[in-house]
């Protein structure tokens, strides 16, 4: 029985007692009352008339008028007048007449109330005794007008007491409640904190679970901040700071494969020319720190994208969503030129840029950049290349014709890709639906349009477009699916309206959709991503977070939001079957997932070893070219 069950149940015996015990006291006390008042009656009346009885003649008719006289013309019950020796002389009598009255309650209240008695001299001897009996059914009902009276005033007294009870259990319930809802969350694994309720044993309780929330994800925070500096110091370069050929090398390849608005950008290749002299000019340490500061110079102009350092000369920027090669290229030359300017001896720092595709192979975008670099290297100390546009497989060549084709391609229907997902036993965890539309009488990827569709804002319109094909497609085939949510949507409260709406027209389909957002969203708009979780949970959408990697430090903060899943990266993925160091990193990624209830899935599974060796590390899920469910081919 639960504790409110019992408070309600000790309320309400408290009150039935203090009601049983007021109405037994209320009632017992009129009715004392009533028959002493009665009795007292009996006595005058009886005095009264023996007195009047004894100054007359003895006469019996006229003791018989007398009697009859007074007893009709009072309220008796019975008048008799007894001779000496008690026979009875004269007497009148009525029958009882209780009216208003239930009779069980005359029979429970039933008054026992002796007769009044007096002698009636004549002279100096005695005439007769008189009885007289008060008519007192009035006392039964003047009883049953107190004892409702009572009872009525009783209720009102009830109903303010229920009341007052009400107000106190719900005030003891809202902690209380809460103190059990954190309880369910810390069985998560979600360490939450609640504020600690005004009652003294549930603030002690609330306080306790606090602390141990608090130290909890004190402890998640520093092996988070622990892995993170492992995975930089295996993945950056200890000099400057910037990431390593390998892990560079993979976060491009894992560029040119992925199905969003980040499928495209621009890559660009600065050289620090005859390194070997600076050192021997400038000295081995002012050589570390100019190349530290190039590095710092080169992640400032990358921002969201990536810079790795790819030899002792050569460093490599990544910056997806980029197109123009120009603005870059001053951008470039604004940071690092001033920088060289300021060194004793003249540093050469030939570039080339290019952009890059989503269907271009990694080999072909180093290569032509390399030889682009090289070209720089003939033509000055600080000669800039931009490479030229291979512009054969662009679909259209102006803002305008993007803009009217997307929008008429959005309008006529999205068709959804599926790619499984599946959990450490091969079971479907959900598919993953990268949207295709139809542009120049072709299915195109989301790499050929979505940065496109980022680029025009129409990042809104999309999303919902691919939740109403989701929706279908759920409706028609009841299979879960995982979408992903643009973070310039997942910031727009009319979009999250608009989802709202859909959810709420279809909430059994709503159920099987599983949402999930790029890491850096949810780490640079953490309270926007709060709302956009708490608003698609409660239609019992899954929420989850993709392409998690760099920032994953910071996930920990985001352990009370109700995560389902984190999809790693490709990046740290791709070759972890043969590199411990990324077995580690994953590891402890996975373990760290687990320890807050969170799935760990892996992105971009290219091998069966691959695959293997992520299961055994403790992965929950994977997906990728490398995974098919059983019986595909």
């Amino acid at each position: 029985m639960s504790l409110i069950k019992q408070l309600w149940l000790t309320i309400l015996a408290i009150l039935l007692i203090a009601f049983g015990g007021s109405l037994f006291i209320g009632i017992t006390t009129t009715k004392q009352a009533l028959e002493q008042e009665v009795r007292i009656k009996n006595a005058d009346n009886a005095n009264a008339l023996a007195l009047s009885m004894s100054q007359l003649s003895k006469d019996p008719t006229e003791m018989e008028l007398l009697i009859a006289a007074q007893f009709d013309t009072g309220h008796y019950r019975r008048i008799e007048l007894r001779d000496p020796e008690g026979n009875i002389m004269e007497s009148r009598e009525a029958e009882e007449s209780i009216e208003g009255v239930p009779g069980w309650f005359v029979d429970l209240t039933r008054f026992s109330i002796p007769a009044g008695e007096a002698v009636i001299q004549d002279g100096w001897q005695q005439y007769a005794t008189i009885e007289i009996e008060t008519q007192h059914s009035y006392a039964y009902r003047s009883l049953w007008r107190s004892t409702l009276q009572l009872i009525g005033w009783f209720g009102i007294a009830a109903i303010i007491s229920a009341l007052l009870a009400w107000w106190i259990v719900h005030t003891i319930r809202r902690p209380l409640q809460a103190v059990i809802d954190q309880a369910r969350e810390i069985g998560r694994r979600r360490f939450t904190t609640s504020k600690a309720p005004a009652t003294r044993e549930l603030r002690d309780v609330v306080m306790a679970m606090n602390q141990l929330s608090s130290s909890v994800s004190g402890m998640l925070s520093q092996e988070s901040e622990k892995l993170d500096q492992l995975r930089r110091r295996l993945q950056h370069d200890s000099t400057t700071g910037a990431t390593n050929r390998e892990h560079f090398m993979r976060l491009l390849e894992t560029a040119l494969k992925r199905e969003d608005d980040q499928t495209a950008g621009i890559i660009a290749m600065v050289r620090v020319s005859r390194l070997n002299e600076l050192n021997e000019q400038l000295g081995r340490p002012a050589t570390d720190q100019l190349l530290a500061q190039i590095a710092a110079a080169l992640r400032s102009v990358a921002q969201n994208g990536h810079v790795g350092r790819l030899n002792g000369s050569d460093f490599a920027v990544l910056i997806p969503e980029e197109e123009d090669l120009e603005a870059v290229s001053q951008r470039l030359t604004e940071r690092l030129h001033p920088l060289l300017d300021d060194q004793s001896v003249r540093v050469a720092l030939p570039m080339a840029l290019r952009r890059y595709r989503h269907h271009e192979t990694r080999a072909t975008v180093l290569s032509s950049l390399d030889g682009e670099l090289a070209r720089a290297e003939t033509q000055g100390d600080r000669a800039v290349i931009l490479a030229s546009d291979d512009r054969e497989n662009v679909l259209f060549h102006t803002h305008e014709a993007w803009r009217d084709a997307l929008v008429h391609a959005i309008h006529e229907g999205i068709s959804l890709a599926h790619y499984p997902v599946l959990d450490d036993q091969g079971h479907l965890l959900h598919f993953e639906a990268p949207s295709r539309l139809r542009l120049r009488d072709s299915w195109q990827p989301a790499g050929v349009f979505m940065p496109w569709v980022s680029r025009l804002g129409l990042n809104s319109e999309m999303d919902l477009a691919v939740v109403d094909a989701a929706l279908h497609t759920i409706a028609k085939d009841n299979t879960p699916i995982a979408l992903n949510v643009s973070p310039r949507a997942a910031n727009d409260a009319t979009f999250i309206a608009a989802l709202k709406a859909r959810l709420q027209a279809a909430p059994e389909a709503a159920t099987q959709l599983w949402f999930e957002v790029p890491e850096i969203m949810a780490v640079n708009h953490m309270e926007n991503f709060r709302t956009l979780c708490r608003e698609l949970q409660r239609f019992g959408c899954r929420m989850g977070l993709e392409h998690v990697g760099p920032e994953f430090s910071k996930i920990a903060q985001l352990h009370d939001i109700g995560l389902i899943y984190l999809k790693i990266d490709a990046s740290l993925v791709n070759g972890a079957d043969t590199s411990a160091d990324q077995q580690s990193i994953l590891r402890g990624m996975a373990t760290l997932c687990h320890s807050i209830g969170i799935k760990a899935i892996a992105e971009g599974v290219a091998t069966e070893a691959e695959h293997t060796c992520l299961l055994d590390i403790g992965f929950d899920g994977v997906t990728g070219p490398a995974i098919r469910l059983a019986g595909d081919t």
